[in-house]
């Protein structure tokens, strides 16, 4: 194993993970997407896989894709629209309380703080920190599983929730990559560094990875 340089490990990430399917957010962030749109659709996301997100998210944009709009929908009316995501019920029931406050304290715009995002209804880190990059192409680092896993793997931190692995990758991690270091080591471990036995004899970053925790591979 040669030893971890996070410049050669980035620079052959962004050279090769353009050729996987890409997550669902990167998918979102184009035209025509807003900051509500990708923080309802982050939400929906949260213990779904993206497939399913794919499908219910334009469904309910299609009948409502404002917090005015999405209000005028009963708790019961988004819950139909979004199921079956994990957790619809207690996610339908978020969004409507993320809608009202929106309207009531923004005037019906999403806030582009993190500690704002962070006081809404359902919120956590992760979300937050996506709405920030992908809604508003703000600093922000979006930790999540894959995030997490990975960076512990390579042994560049030594955390043990997600919320740890951001603030630790806030301290030391280069600026230029925070936005993008979701999106490439999300399709990283979607498609290689799979929780167990990872493929690491196809991984474009194996000579650098320390494999820590690494039991089993392929």
């Amino acid at each position: 194993m040669a030893e971890f340089v996070l410049d050669a490990v980035m620079t052959t990430l962004q050279e090769q993970m353009p050729h996987y399917a890409q997550p669902l957010i990167d998918q979102m962030g184009g035209e025509g997407q807003t900051p509500f749109r990708i923080l309802i659709a982050t939400i929906l996301s949260l213990r779904t896989k993206d497939t399913l997100t794919a499908v219910v998210a334009p469904r309910l944009f299609a009948v409502a894709d404002t917090p005015a709009t999405m209000r005028e929908l009963s708790e019961e009316q988004i819950a139909e629209l979004i199921y079956p995501v994990g957790f619809y019920r207690n996610k339908a029931r978020a969004i409507r309380q993320i809608c009202e406050v929106l309207l009531t304290n923004y005037d019906g715009a999403v806030p582009n703080t993190l500690d704002a995002l962070l006081a809404l209804p359902g919120v956590g880190r992760k979300t937050a920190n996506l709405v920030l990059t992908a809604g508003f192409g703000l600093p922000g680092i979006c930790v999540d599983i894959h995030v997490h896993r990975i960076c512990n793997r390579w042994g560049y931190v030594q955390t043990k929730t997600p919320d740890e692995t951001e603030l630790a990758l806030r301290a030391k991690l280069p600026a230029p990559y925070w936005i993008p270091i979701n999106s490439l080591l999300v399709t990283l471990g979607q498609n290689i560094c799979h929780p167990t036995s990872p493929r690491c004899s196809s991984c474009p970053v194996a000579t650098w990875c320390a494999r820590v925790g690494v039991v089993r591979s392929r």
